[in-house]
Parts: structure tokens; sequence; C-alpha cells
């Protein structure tokens, strides 16, 4: 058995934590406590980590790592990403600018995304429509990125399994592609 270390991030309030518990094996470890920030009407927020994990088939574990959202809490970006399998940006539809959310995580994630593979879950685009995901596509052609942007709800398994599932083929084909 091998353990995988997959990281969660995006902005505070767009269900990191929710995705991280809607699919881990064990209760799942928060580090919350009550929101200051008033910008964002949510009672607590991640100032840690969040903390779950998954059993593949073969029986290879998945660890899910949670960043803080608040870009006060970046070091912690730091920290978590440290030998990580692959990296899970969450944006937040409904959000003022949700392009400018996606650019300062990319930003704050550079050197990693430099070394592993990536993914982009976009919530609420259902009662949120704009940005499109052609838009966030778009958004990431412009900086010379090709990454995979899905539509999906942190509280649904079944669409937090997708993301996932979408990253660990990033990783496989990596994987291939340096095999002899």
């Amino acid at each position: 058995m091998r353990d995988f270390k997959l990281v969660f991030t995006g902005p505070m309030g767009v269900g990191k934590t929710t995705a991280i518990a809607a699919i881990s094996e064990t209760a799942p470890i928060a580090t919350e406590v009550a929101n200051a920030d008033a910008s964002v009407a949510k009672a607590t927020t991640t100032v840690g980590l969040d903390f779950g994990q998954v059993t593949l088939d073969n029986g290879d574990r998945l660890r899910l790592y949670g960043t803080p959202g608040q870009a006060r809490f970046d070091f912690m970006w730091k920290i978590l990403v440290r030998d990580a399998l692959g990296l899970a940006i969450l944006i937040d539809n409904s959000r003022p600018d949700p392009l400018a959310d996606l650019a300062a995580y990319l930003d704050g994630f550079a050197g990693a995304l430099q070394k592993m593979p990536c993914t982009i879950g976009v919530t609420r685009l259902r009662t949120h429509p704009a940005p499109t995901l052609d838009d966030y596509a778009g958004a990431l052609a412009a900086r010379g990125l090709v990454l995979p942007v899905l539509a999906m709800d942190p509280r649904r398994k079944d669409e937090v399994v997708a993301l996932i599932e979408t990253l660990l083929m990033q990783i496989e084909a990596i994987d291939e592609e340096v095999a002899p």
C-alpha cells in the first residue's frame, strides 16, 4: 500500500472542507475557527488545514489536504503542497471576480504547478453561469496552461470523485510518459 497526497485549495467558502468531508472514509480533521471576515457569510473558516483520506481499490491511500482560503494564511499553502502528487483549485463562480480568484491561486501555486498536475473545480456554476467553463479555459490558455476545468458541487461525493479521478488520470499520464 502506498500513500499519496492531494491538495485542495481556493478562496474561503468555496467548499474545500465540504469536498474533503464528502469523500473521506474517516471523519475529517478540520482546524476551523469563528470567521472574522464579514465579507464572507460563513460562520467558520479554516486556519490551518483540513485532512481526510480515501483508500483506492488497489489499496493505495489518498491523503486529502485542504488549505486555508484566506491569503493571510498563504504560508500554509507552501507547507501543504510540499510533496503533493496533485493540486485541485476550487473556484466559487458566485464571487465578484472568480477569474481574478483563479489568477491569485495560479500565482500562489506557480512553483508547484511547474512540477505537478492540477485540476480546476468551479463551484456554484449552476446558480451563477458566468463566467463559463470556456472563459476559465481561455484564462488558463492566456497563461500558457492547459488544465482540466470541471463544474462541481463540493457536497456531492460523485462530483468530488470525478474531480479527483481527473487529477489522477493526469498523474497516470505523466507517469506513463516518464516510464521507459
